[in-house]
């Protein structure tokens, strides 16, 4: 099969490679695209997944947030992989799926409390170049979260723009995880917003 990425997918082999194999058989029922893709350079990965894999131990922000700010930082940065698979995610790890699948049309939906919408445009404000964060925002996030639980939210905000601009200039897309699982496709936003999946 053709590959559809600006670099293309190699075999993923090796121990390590073996495990990785094992790992995303399991949870997406195939090794996606873009893992061959990474695999081009097998430190990289590992440092990347190595981050993921920590990120998902910090536990002062709640989940949905997590998620929200993540899915709003990707359709900001314009990486449909990311937004398909936080998606997916938000089903397999049993979050708010209703409102995971309104986050690229946030601005318009009547489906988050104000805070939400807070963690949202904190996250689209942090994915500008350059970032546009203002002190209200950050102050309104502080008042609302505690120090520990923005740390968290500004880093795993940070890393979901390393995922993403390096997804989307690699030319990965989307590889329909969400709909593989019988999820109903992400909400699009009918005006401003978030880039569509």
């Amino acid at each position: 099969m053709a590959s559809s990425t600006r670099v293309p997918a190699v075999e993923v082999t090796g121990v390590y490679g073996g495990l990785v194999k094992a790992m995303t058989r399991r949870m997406f029922g195939e090794v996606p695209e873009p893992v061959g893709v990474m695999w081009q350079h097998p430190p990289v990965f590992k440092a990347l997944m190595g981050l993921g894999r920590k990120s998902e131990r910090w536990n002062r922000l709640d989940r949905d947030l997590a998620t929200f700010a993540a899915m709003a930082a990707a359709g900001a940065v314009g990486c449909s992989f990311c937004l398909d698979l936080h998606h997916f995610l938000s089903h397999d790890r049993g979050l708010d799926e209703a409102k995971a699948r309104e986050v690229p049309r946030w601005r318009e939906s009547d489906a988050f409390t104000p805070l939400e919408r807070r963690v949202m445009e904190y996250a689209e404000a942090m994915s500008q170049t350059p970032p546009a964060v203002t002190d209200e925002l950050s102050a309104a996030l502080l008042a609302d979260l505690g120090a520990p639980a923005l740390v968290e939210l500004t880093a795993r905000i940070g890393a979901m723009n390393l995922s993403a601009r390096t997804n989307v200039a690699l030319g990965v897309r989307s590889a329909e995880f969400a709909a593989s699982c019988g999820l109903p496709p992400l909400a699009t936003p009918s005006g401003t917003g978030l880039a569509a999946a």
